[in-house]
């Protein structure tokens, strides 16, 4: 899956001021990571606000994102959830031909076992040929998917090609790189450490940072992938605050703050989020404006 090598980022769902899609704030947002050095665009994952958008609205989010992005850059589209029933359904029911791969989040509230979580994403990765994303990101499923049973997954399954890790633990992540076959990827889920992942051995990241200012994250990125360390890090010190800024009071609202400030969407999210508050707001802007 060498598409999935580099920077893609999770694209938000741009809201109008009465909380319906912006097809063409969307289609800005699309257009700018393209043409700023994305690598590819992952659809409908958390940054997406996909828990607020309805079955109907999902689908025309995702037809608007296919038709604009025009075969420019490989798509990876989020499936997931706590029914692996369901899951498996959407997986088989979906027309998933415009998409590369799958990205699928380990269950969350349940709180299964290792085990569960194995024969969770044992029994999707058998009901599709599709290449299949495994994500990680204990901090929102309330249970972490241990390198033990990623390895596992990865040897079963040639359709399980990579993980997002996004514990934001750089220690499970080199665990993950050494234990898995060498053609899986590990993917950063956590802006922050993404540098030191990818000097690690990781494969690049799925970003939220990298949609707001792509040029310079997907620049740092292929830095990396290059061992130009130096340089790399530079950048990291650089775009730093910006990543502490946009997770302060939570994603999608820092990142649509900094795309309000952009001029390229407005930041309106659908409750129970909100967006962010004047203090941050300031900072970001100014953090904007400097860079």
């Amino acid at each position: 899956m060498k598409q999935l090598i580099g920077t893609g980022v999770a694209l938000i769902t741009p809201f109008k001021e009465d909380f319906s899609i912006d097809i063409e704030g969307l289609k800005k947002v699309v257009n700018y990571s393209i043409e700023n050095g994305i690598d590819y665009l992952v659809v409908m994952g958390t940054t997406a606000e996909s828990a607020t958008l309805t079955i109907e609205e999902k689908q025309t989010v995702i037809d608007a994102i296919v038709q604009e992005n025009n075969g420019r850059l490989p798509l990876v589209l989020g499936i997931g959830g706590n029914n692996t029933k369901a899951v498996i359904e959407e997986f088989q029911s979906r027309n998933l031909d415009a998409f590369n791969a799958i990205l699928s989040v380990s269950p969350m509230y349940n709180k299964p076992t290792q085990e569960g979580i194995f024969q969770h994403f044992d029994a999707i990765a058998s009901a599709t040929d599709k290449s299949i994303v495994l994500y990680n990101v204990p901090g929102r499923t309330a249970s972490n998917m241990l390198p033990s049973t990623v390895a596992r997954l990865a040897t079963k399954h040639k359709n399980i090609v990579a993980i997002k890790e996004a514990k934001g633990d750089i220690v499970q992540a080199m665990e993950l790189i050494s234990s898995c076959p060498k053609d899986f990827l590990v993917i950063s889920g956590d802006d922050m450490i993404t540098l030191p992942m990818v000097l690690a051995g990781g494969a690049g990241v799925i970003s939220v940072i990298g949609q707001g200012f792509p040029e310079a994250f997907s620049k740092l990125v292929r830095l990396g992938l290059e061992r130009k360390v130096d340089e790399a890090y530079a950048i990291q010190y650089k775009i730093a605050p910006a990543i502490d800024y946009i997770f302060e009071e939570g994603n999608p609202a820092g990142i649509k703050a900094v795309f309000k400030e952009l001029n390229i969407c407005d930041d309106t999210l659908r409750l129970p989020l909100v967006k962010v508050d004047e203090e941050l707001r300031k900072k970001i802007k100014d953090f904007v404006a400097q860079f």
